[in-house]
């Protein structure tokens, strides 16, 4: 997460603070989430359950500590939670993942948070254009829905959630995010629409 989305998210918390209960939650997230599923591979009502777990994480995060809040990503895709950033001490990347868990809706929880202190502005920096260059190569790809595809990067390492069309989209997907200058890995948690699980 890059220093200026770290800036955004405080500003953003502070400024919703008050919606922030399961109540004005799923009001607020729920009218984004209703736009976004009409596209997408899970349905309005998983958009809208999705929204609502991210918004109570992020505040469950934020009660506990601004550093835990600012420092961990959050994407959730039909109630499976990716948290990833970087925290100092272990113990605030197992914190992380029990505040998730505390979640209503929550059932599955990827903790792929990196515990280092070698983050700073220019990796965040070049985490941030991995990920722009990444988006934009699967929004000129035809053969793929990159609506459906959440991205976060972290120390030249590409995490990837959502839900592809087919195992060659899939590869199609990570075959971009290889090529991308930079990238150490790509750590794929991306389920086919197939996939039984997800029933």
């Amino acid at each position: 997460m890059t220093d200026f989305a770290r800036m955004g998210k405080i500003l953003l918390a502070v400024a919703l603070l008050p919606l922030l209960s399961a109540c004005a939650s799923a009001v607020v997230g729920g009218a984004a989430a209703v736009g976004v599923a009409a596209v997408q591979e899970r349905s309005v009502g998983n958009a809208v359950d999705d929204v609502t777990i991210s918004i109570d994480i992020n505040r469950r995060l934020l009660e506990r500590s601004e550093k835990l809040f600012t420092n961990v990503g959050i994407e959730v895709v039909e109630g499976r939670v990716l948290l990833t950033g970087s925290v100092e001490k272990p113990e605030d990347r197992v914190e992380a993942a029990k505040i998730a868990w505390q979640a209503k809706g929550v059932r599955e929880v990827l903790n792929e948070i990196q515990v280092t202190d070698q983050s700073g502005i220019i990796d965040s920096a070049k985490d941030a254009w991995i990920t722009a260059q990444l988006r934009a190569a699967l929004l000129a790809d035809k053969d793929i829905l990159d609506i459906n595809y959440s991205i976060e990067t972290v120390n030249g390492v590409i995490y990837l959630i959502g839900i592809a069309q087919d195992k060659a989209e899939l590869e199609k997907v990570t075959g971009h995010a290889r090529m991308i200058k930079g990238v150490k890995k790509v750590v794929s948690h991306v389920r086919l629409k197939d996939d039984p699980r997800r029933r």
